[in-house]
């Protein structure tokens, strides 16, 4: 970045720049808003801590400095090489980091399409190759939160207790982490058919689907906030929105209003691009491998979708014994505390 700075000069940036529109706000919360979820993944492993009330908290607090630090750097980083028109998303940071290793072989042309030549091109191949480890390891960091969030619930009954057991010797929910690879990749494979062979529609569907699957969990999760501090205000929680019923109800509310919009607008991009007579077209919102296929697109989300509410509707039935079990416990305790205290 310093090289390219001395030879090419870097793009000023002004407080104008920043200005939030509408367009841009339908068009980018739902990025920035899948940067600050799963923070609370840390927390299905509370019970393996020595302290989880005061470790959790300050675990978040470290992951997002870190995630404003991370993000935050490369961003400028890309605002400072390339012009605000060339920018857009994740060809945004490419073309960045393409246009950056031009210092050691390469050119850019006047339409800013970046040619990598030499060292150029061996050292772009090295950092592609650190991006893809990177977002792997971050993936498997993220599935390993989330399996074992999946295998406490299936032990609890919300799906077959045979997923809900963790391994003795590995510690871990081995049977669900299977599971969520093998089901990974039946709907890597679909969205690759849904999307024609092509590896760029492929690219755009499989990120949206990965992202909006992962979202709609977020949709039950947040309301659940509100809804079990109503029927179980009295139960002891480490952690407590403040404000009473009012503030939970914002929180709440406001979230899950945030996570439900992000849905929408992953599964129909461009979903309030020229409403209250704003300008834009919805159109221009839908990634360039599907320029002018907005069904196509749509059809790559919505199937994959289905196919994994239905998989979870019937993991929810599997797991009709596990509650049933579980209620006749409770109703079999009730008879015998009454007896014992009398």
């Amino acid at each position: 970045m310093v090289i390219y700075a001395v030879r090419n000069g870097l793009q000023p940036l002004s407080a104008r720049d920043f200005t939030p529109t509408y367009a841009g706000f339908v068009g980018l919360v739902p990025v920035l808003i899948f940067n600050y979820v799963g923070f609370e993944l840390p927390s299905t492993a509370s019970e393996e801590m020595t302290d989880a009330r005061r470790d959790i908290p300050f675990a978040v607090l470290r992951s997002g400095l870190a995630a404003f630090l991370l993000y935050g750097g490369p961003i400028v980083g890309i605002l400072l090489v390339l012009p605000g028109k060339a920018i857009g998303s994740l060809s945004g940071f490419i073309d960045a980091v393409k246009a950056v290793f031009t210092v050691y072989g390469g050119s850019v042309a006047e339409d800013g399409t970046v040619t990598l030549s030499g060292w150029g091109q061996a050292l772009a191949s090295i950092a592609a190759a650190g991006l893809i480890v990177g977002v792997l390891t971050s993936g498997i960091t993220w599935a390993m939160g989330g399996d074992r969030a999946q295998a406490v619930a299936c032990a609890d009954g919300a799906g077959p207790a045979w997923f809900g057991r963790i391994s003795r010797r590995f510690g871990t929910p081995v049977r669900v982490n299977v599971f969520s690879g093998v089901l990974a990749s039946i709907v890597m494979a679909v969205a690759f058919l849904l999307s024609n062979g092509s590896a760029d529609k492929y690219f755009a569907a499989g990120l949206g689907l990965a992202i909006s699957t992962n979202f709609i969990s977020y949709v039950f999760t947040f309301p659940a906030l509100a809804v079990l501090r109503r029927k179980l205000p009295d139960v002891p929680r480490p952690y407590r929105v403040p404000g009473g019923r009012i503030g939970v109800r914002i929180v709440a509310g406001v979230t899950s209003a945030m996570v439900l919009y992000t849905v929408i607008v992953l599964i129909w991009p461009g979903f309030g691009v020229g409403w209250f007579g704003t300008e834009g077209d919805p159109a221009a919102s839908l990634p360039k491998s599907f320029s002018g296929q907005r069904w196509s697109y749509t059809l790559s989300q919505v199937v994959p979708l289905l196919v994994i509410v239905a998989l979870g509707f019937a993991a929810y039935a599997a797991g009709a014994p596990t509650r049933r079990a579980e209620r006749e416990s409770l109703a079999a305790a009730v008879p015998t505390t009454g007896q014992s205290s009398s």
